[in-house]
C-alpha cells in the first residue's frame, strides 16, 4: 500500500496494484457522511475492433459495451438494484466513448454494498433468454433516443465531424447492430476487458483507507482470474477532413438547435502534456465564449443564444474535437459570428488580463469540485485513463502562459475542419 499527500488541496490518496492488476483508490473525506465508489473497465463504445492478447482479431457489433453494462445488473437471483436498495445504496452506471462505469452512492453498509459492488461486476450472467429480452429494451432506448433533438443534434455534430472513426456510432448502437448481438460476443468482450488489470476501483468520502484497502484485497483474493495480456484496440485511420461540412435534421422543435464544432488531429496520450492542451482549451473557449465575455454578451443582446448555450472540448483515443452551441433562432448568423470571432482571436491572441481571469475562475471551480465525492471519482477516473492525475491540475493550470492558449487558438481554430449540424422544425 502507498500513499500519497497532496499538501496544498490538503487530500491523502491511498493506492495499491492487486496482485490480479486492479488498480484500487481510496481517498477519505474526514466529516462526510457521504460514500461513492466508481469500478470501472477501460472498454468504450469505440472499442468495437480489437486483439485479445494472444488472439485473433474481433470484430463486434456496434453498441456492444452499453448493450454489455445493461446485462451485467442480471443475476440469476435478480435485479442487483434491489440488493444496493436493500443496503441503503444508490447505483447506477454508464458508458462512453472509451469507459464504462458502475458506481452507488450510500451513507450507510458501505462494506456491504463495496462487497456487491465489486461481486456483481466480476460475476457475469449471460443466457440466450435474457440477451433476447435485453434487444427490445435497448431497441426502445434508441428510438426514444431518436426523437429528441438535443442527443440528434449532438449526435448530429459528430457524424458530421468523422467518416470512419467509431466515435461517431451512437453508444447504444443501432437497431440493426444491437439485434446482431449474442451471448457469446458478451462473453468475448468481458472477458477481454473486464480482466482485474483493466480495471480501476476507486473509493471517496467517509471512509478509512486503510481498513477500505484490505476489505478489497480480501474480496479479490478470494477469486480466481484468468491471466491476461495488453489489448490492442484497432482504428482505421480517420483523415482530416470532416465528413460533410453541414448536416440538417427535421423534428418537432419549436426553436432551431445548432451546434458546431471543429475537428483536430488528436495529440499523443502522453500523460501531462495532453492534460495541459485540454486545460489550455477550456480556457481558451472560457475567454472567448464564457458567460462573461463581450461575445456572449453580443449574442445574448442580440437574441441569437440563450442561458443553455455552451461548449466543450472532447479527446480520447483517434478522436479531438469541439462542441458549441445551443438554441439559436438564426443558426447561420449564430455560426457565422462565433466562427469570425474565434478567427480573429487566432490571429490577434487572447489578452493576458482575461487569460489570468480565466485561469483563477476555472481553478475556483476546481477547488469547489473537491467538496463533490461524485465529481472527484469521475474526474480521477476520467484523467488517470489519459494518463494523469487529477489531484495535480492546480498546478498544471498555474504552469500555463497566454502562450499556451494562443497556440491552441491557431492549431484548432481551422475553417477546414468545421461541422455544423442543425435541427429544425419538421413543420412545412
Amino acid at each position: 500500500m502507498a500513499t500519497k499527500r497532496y499538501d496544498k488541496l490538503q487530500e491523502t490518496l491511498y493506492y495499491e496494484k492487486l496482485d490480479n492488476g486492479l488498480d484500487v483508490f481510496v481517498l477519505p473525506k474526514p466529516g462526510f457522511t457521504k460514500t461513492y465508489a466508481t469500478f470501472t473497465t477501460r472498454y468504450g463504445s469505440i472499442d468495437n475492433r480489437f486483439r485479445p492478447a494472444g488472439g485473433e482479431e474481433i470484430r463486434v457489433p456496434d453498441g456492444i459495451a452499453h448493450f454489455l453494462e445493461h446485462k451485467m445488473f442480471e443475476e440469476p437471483e435478480g435485479d442487483i438494484f434491489a440488493t444496493f436498495a436493500s443496503q441503503g445504496a444508490s447505483a447506477n452506471a454508464f458508458t462512453s466513448f472509451d469507459r464504462t462505469v458502475y458506481l452507488f452512492s450510500a451513507t450507510r453498509n458501505i462494506e456491504a454494498n463495496l462487497a456487491t459492488l465489486l461481486d456483481f461486476v466480476q460475476n457475469p450472467y449471460f443466457t440466450d433468454a435474457n440477451v433476447e429480452k435485453e434487444k427490445g429494451i435497448i431497441v426502445q432506448e434508441i428510438n426514444m433516443y431518436r426523437d429528441n433533438p438535443d442527443w440528434r443534434v449532438y449526435y448530429g455534430l459528430i457524424e458530421a465531424l468523422y467518416s470512419v472513426h467509431p466515435v461517431h456510432i451512437d453508444i447504444a448502437g443501432t437497431e440493426q447492430s444491437v439485434r446482431s448481438i449474442t451471448k457469446e460476443m458478451l462473453y468475448d468482450c468481458y472477458r477481454t476487458f473486464y480482466h482485474p488489470s483493466n480495471m480501476t476501483l476507486f473509493v471517496v468520502g467517509g471512509v478509512y483507507g486503510e481498513a477500505t484497502l484490505e476489505l478489497v484485497k480480501a474480496n479479490q483474493a478470494a477469486k480466481t482470474f484468468p491471466e491476461a495480456g495488453p489489448v490492442e484496440r484497432i482504428f482505421e485511420e480517420e483523415p482530416l477532413q470532416v465528413r460533410e461540412k453541414r448536416k440538417e435534421i427535421r423534428l418537432p422543435v419549436s426553436l432551431p438547435k445548432c451546434l458546431f464544432g471543429y475537428k483536430e488531429e488528436p495529440a499523443p496520450r502522453d500523460g501531462s502534456g495532453a492534460i495541459r492542451r485540454e486545460l489550455a482549451t477550456r480556457l481558451m473557449f472560457d475567454i472567448l465564449l464564457g458567460p462573461s465575455s463581450s461575445l456572449y454578451q453580443e449574442l445574448y443582446e442580440a437574441n441569437l443564444i440563450s442561458d443553455g448555450f455552451g461548449y466543450e472540448f472532447n479527446t480520447g483515443s483517434g478522436y479531438s474535437f469541439s462542441v458549441i452551441g445551443g438554441d439559436t433562432r438564426d443558426p447561420d448568423a449564430l455560426v457565422a459570428k462565433v466562427t469570425a470571432a474565434l478567427e480573429e482571436a487566432a490571429q490577434k491572441g487572447v489578452a493576458e488580463a482575461e487569460f489570468e481571469r480565466a485561469r483563477r475562475k476555472r481553478i475556483g471551480a476546481y477547488l469547489r469540485m473537491l467538496n463533490s465525492p461524485e465529481a472527484i471519482a469521475n474526474e480521477f477516473t476520467r484523467y488517470r485513463l489519459n494518463g494523469g492525475d487529477f489531484f495535480e491540475l492546480v498546478g498544471l493550470y498555474e504552469s500555463l502562459t497566454p502562450g499556451d492558449v494562443n497556440a491552441r487558438l491557431r492549431e484548432h481554430v481551422n475553417a477546414d475542419r468545421l461541422a455544423v449540424a442543425v435541427v429544425r422544425s419538421d413543420a412545412v
